[in-house]
Formats: structure tokens, sequence, C-alpha cells
């Protein structure tokens, strides 16, 4: 992929998105932190001890195990200055986003909202190259002012700033220069419509042009798509049609009971029988993987709610939000509900299971095609329990929420790509300006 071997690490990994998508690009992972037991299960499972391709170089000293970032820095700080200091290229990272999100209610006090310090702990303590870090682009926008506190009338108010502009004073202070762009994953392969702010920091004395990262990017987007002889948006249909319940003739495809450990008793999946003809996606996302794909349990919906989510796929139009008069039409209380455009990409996969309705069955997404939106590969294993509720839900991690918080490996990918191919071009011209400096003066002249 690159000319160098190039390392990162990875903070905030949940259950590996991005580490995946490095990984795919050629880069060699050294280690991953993460605070939730279920999304590092999956991570381990996958690309500690899973698939042979995707190894990491894990410190000794450092336990595999779930961490939080501020444990590790209480605990291994000196071993993160000592050992790993300057021997990190890549330090990737995706704080929590909750607390950004127009999505969901945007709390300016939510604690998630400062582990972006940790983050930039992190960086002073290891010293990379460089820096990737990956947010909603609701972390550019400023909270609005609390009720608690009001202005002083007549008081000149200074321009409250983002978390993201906090973010870039802190990367600046600690000697790099940081350039960030809105990206939509649809634009690079993956079949879903999901706009994220990356954020891409560079050390000061090796470039001051870290921008130059995105123009990289798109030749990276550019040379993905005809690799991978991929169009320029994958529709949903194109992604997920050979995980659909029925065939093309309409008859329905075998149900099996649902055997996994972590499933309750009563599911049933689909039994998967590789079609005829995949598309081109899917034969990427099978990568040539012919075993038995995990988290296909389809959900048991009662038939009152087939029948209304049956007429709102018919009735409704399909790629957008339900309309006001459309959810109390139907008696839908939820706000955010996507029946899918099978011809389009998907809308943005949340870690919330029902906000999103198939595009031509009266069902909610399984886990598996929830991955495949976001481009993880059919082998990619998921642990733990399926959804959770009430009070756990900000507390836990389970299947659904670790393939909606995830970076789609496909974007991962790309951005390794464009970053490993800046770190090329400023070792090249590091190169150069080296030998310039020791030749003879005959021969400069």
């Amino acid at each position: 992929m690159n000319q160098k071997s190039y390392s990162f690490a990875d903070l905030f990994s949940g259950c590996g998105g991005l580490s995946l998508g490095l990984s795919q690009a050629g880069l060699r992972g050294i280690f991953a932190i993460e605070r939730d037991d279920l999304a590092f299960k999956t991570f381990h499972s996958n690309l500690i001890e899973g698939h042979s391709s995707y190894t990491f170089d894990w410190p000794k000293w450092l336990e595999k195990t779930h961490w939080d970032i501020e444990d590790l820095l209480a605990r291994h700080k000196s071993e993160l200055e000592t050992d790993l200091r300057g021997k990190i290229d890549v330090l990737a990272g995706g704080p929590p986003c909750q607390g950004f999100s127009f999505a969901g209610r945007r709390v300016e006090d939510d604690p998630r909202n400062l582990m972006f310090e940790k983050y930039v702990a992190v960086v002073e303590a290891l010293q990379p190259k460089s820096v990737i870090l990956e947010n909603v682009p609701g972390m550019q926008v400023a909270h609005s002012r609390s009720n608690h506190a009001q202005p002083i009338p007549g008081a000149t108010v200074a321009k409250r700033k983002s978390y993201f502009d906090r973010l870039v004073d802190s990367l600046t202070a600690a000697g790099y220069s940081v350039r960030a762009e809105r990206v939509d994953s649809s634009r690079f392969g993956v079949p879903q419509k999901r706009s994220r702010l990356i954020a891409v920091g560079v050390r000061k004395e090796l470039t001051d042009n870290p921008g130059r990262v995105f123009e990289l990017l798109e030749v990276a987007r550019r040379e993905q798509l005809e690799r991978f002889g991929l169009p320029e948006q994958v529709s949903a249909r194109n992604a997920l049609s050979d995980l659909e319940t029925k065939d093309h003739n309409g008859v329905n495809r075998e149900r099996i009971s649902c055997t996994d450990p972590d499933s309750g008793p009563g599911f049933q999946e689909l039994r998967y029988v590789r079609p005829p003809k995949l598309t081109r996606y899917q034969e990427l996302m099978r990568d040539g993987y012919d075993g038995t794909m995990n988290s296909m349990r389809l959900a048991r919906h009662r038939e009152h709610v087939e029948k209304r989510f049956a007429l709102i796929i018919r009735e409704c139009e399909q790629g957008v939000r339900m309309n006001d008069k459309d959810r109390t039409r139907y008696g839908l209380k939820k706000h955010r509900i996507y029946p899918m455009d099978g011809n389009k990409p998907a809308p943005t996969v949340t870690t919330l299971p029902d906000d999103i309705l198939h595009y031509s069955e009266p069902r909610i997404l399984t886990v598996r095609e929830s991955a495949r939106l976001q481009s993880f590969p059919d082998w990619f294993k998921f642990e733990g329990k399926f959804t959770t509720g009430g009070h756990r839900r900000t507390k836990e991690c389970p299947r659904y929420t670790q393939v909606g918080n995830a970076v789609p490996p496909l974007l991962g990918r790309a951005i390794g790509i464009a970053v490993c191919k800046l770190l090329d071009e400023i070792a090249d011209a590091t190169s150069l300006v080296e030998s310039a400096r020791t030749l003879p003066m005959a021969a400069i002249a």
C-alpha cells in the first residue's frame, strides 16, 4: 500500500472498525484502548487472536483487556513515555461522540465530552508523527450557553469555543499542526450516508501543511473504488440482497434456530446460502470467507408491528426520516425512524436497532446487516449481548451499539492510505534534504 511500514495505536477503539481499516491499509497495530468490556471482547476476538493478517505487536507490560484511558495514564504513563515514545507513527482515536451529536441531547457537561483531553495526554506521552481523530460534525459546533450561566447585561461576551476548537488548541500546544474536513463515508464504497469529522494532525517539524492529507484522501478514495470495482455509491440493496429472508422469486429462504450463546431462546436466523451471483460489494464483504456468519439473529416482531412496518414501507417516503404527520398516522412516538430506500445508500447506522427499517421487509435490520452497511467483512464476529435497555444503555456496549459506534473499515482504510502517503512524502523530502547536505561542493557546482 505504501513505501514504508508504519505503526499505529488506537484509542477509544470500540469493536475495531478503525483499527481494521488501518490494518487493511497496511499499517501495523501496536495496541488499542477501549473501556467497554463487550466492545473489547469483539476487538480481541477479531484483531488480536483472530484474523491472521491483522495482528498487534502488543507491549508485554500492557494487559490485553479493556482499559479506561484514565487508568492507562495512571498506571502506564511511564511505559508510554519510555518504551513507545516516538515509536508510534499514527495515533488514532474517536472519543465518545454522544455529547456532540445532533441526534442526541448535546449535553455540554457530559463527562464523555472531555475524553479528548485524555487523548491529548496520550499524544503528549507518545509523541507520534501523526494523529487521526474521528467524531461527529457536531464537535465543531459550540454548545448553547447553559441557562445557569447567563451573561451579565452590558458585559463583553467572548465567543464560545467548540470542543473541536479546544482540541485543536491543545494539539497545537503539544506541537502539532491540525486540519479537519467533513467526510461522507458513502463516497468511499460504504453503502451508508454517514458524515463524520476527520481531523489529522502532524508534528510541526515534519510539515506545516497537514491539509495535504485530504488531497491524498481523495486520491485514495478513487483508487479504492477502482481497486475493488465499486460504483461511486453502493446502494443498500446492493449490500444486503443476499441477506434478505426471501429470494428474488419471493420464496422464503430457510430459517433456523439461533444458537448464539449470547442470544435468548426463541429467536431465529437466516441460514445463509450463497446465491448464484453476488454483487461486487457482497463479494468484497465475503472476502473469500466460506464460514458461518454470526449476528444473523432476526428480530421477533409481533404481528401488528409487522403489519405496521409493511404499511410504512409501502406508503411512506423511503430514504428519509418519517415526518410528524406520518408518525402520528401510525401511532409512533419514536422521533427517528428511517424506512430505507433500497436503491440508495442507507441512512446513518446508529446504536439503536429500531432507527432503520428494512427497504423491502417489515422488520428492523440484523446486527450482521448493520455491519454490512458499515463495511465490516463477513468473517468479523461480534461478541456480547445483542441489545440492552433502561439505565444500562449508557453503561453497556452490546452488538448493535458496537456496530453503530464504529468507524466504517473502508473509510478507515482510505484514511490510513492517505496518512501513509503523506508520511512517505515527508520522508522522501527529508531524505532529499539530507542528501543535499552531504553532497560535496564540487558535486553541487
